[in-house]
């Protein structure tokens, strides 16, 4: 019995003590349910130590063995929810680019694409308000998604598509490298708080540009230092947002974490492309 000291008996009536190294769970239903959507799947043994199955490193220091389980369940569920995104986009991009009757739609419907171009902002309002409100939360997700999706669509189609898998590479190799920069230095105790106001400060003055831009056309070496200017700064919010995703979001907020991510995966790609198609011009 898991918990209880059990006594065999051998050939010479010798008692030999077992010891089980993991205690009895008496579970109700809540934590089991807890347990199931942040990825607990039981314990294991290994020198006599109690050893989570699916919990990771420690993230940061002072994290509790219960809370690093908890947090790394979430941190997985935010990931799968990101990668569906990440696959939904290019199935729609896809379709946006290899269709003619779709891409000359969006082409030649200007009052069409500057509908898709507003659709993600009004969508921001109830995906946030009805975060938490399944399955409201996701289908507000799916719409948010594909909207950007059709606009990533249109960007892709107007560009060469060996500069669309020179921007693919490259904004992969970014996003890889600086998530797993920010774990460990999380995992070291580093803390990226500090880059909110910073970030937030120059994403100001980056589309406060681009509204100018419309208004006063710039050359293309300026769009090009424009579009790199924009990537070091959504760079700088795929480490901000990692950091907020690893410490600060609460387990409710799954949606708005992988929302977070997401757009600055994109905007990071967005920005790369413009910089390699200005610089190609």
């Amino acid at each position: 019995i898991p918990g209880k000291k059990v006594i065999l008996k051998t050939g010479n009536d010798d008692p030999h003590h077992l010891h089980f190294p993991f205690p009895l769970r008496k579970e109700n239903r809540r934590e089991r349910e807890r347990e199931r959507m942040y990825g607990y799947a039981g314990v294991s043994t290994k020198g006599g130590e109690e050893v989570d199955l699916e919990s990771g490193e420690t993230l940061y220091p002072g994290l509790s063995p219960g809370e690093n389980q908890l947090r790394w369940g979430f941190i997985r569920k935010v990931y799968g929810i990101l990668a569906a995104q990440l696959v939904l986009t290019t199935i729609v991009s896809s379709v946006t680019v290899l269709s003619p009757a779709v891409n000359d739609l969006l082409r030649g419907n200007s009052g069409l694409l500057l509908f898709l171009m507003f659709l993600p902002l009004v969508l921001l309002w109830p995906l946030y308000m009805y975060q938490q409100k399944h399955p409201l939360n996701f289908i507000f997700l799916g719409l948010f998604t594909m909207s950007l999706s059709l606009t990533v669509g249109v960007s892709c189609a107007n560009t060469d598509g060996k500069l669309v898998l020179e921007a693919l590479i490259l904004t992969s190799a970014v996003v890889s490298s600086l998530t797993g920069y920010t774990f460990w230095a999380s995992k070291k105790g580093k803390d990226f708080s500090y880059l909110g106001p910073i970030l937030f400060t120059s994403l100001f003055v980056l589309i406060l540009t681009g509204f100018i831009q419309m208004f006063f056309p710039l050359g293309s070496v300026s769009v090009a230092i424009y579009g790199a200017i924009g990537a070091i700064i959504f760079s700088g919010y795929i480490v901000y947002d990692t950091d907020n995703l690893i410490k600060r979001y609460t387990y409710d907020e799954y949606i708005w974490a992988s929302v977070n991510l997401y757009l600055d995966i994109l905007n990071l790609f967005l920005s790369i492309l413009r910089m390699l198609r200005q610089a190609n011009n």
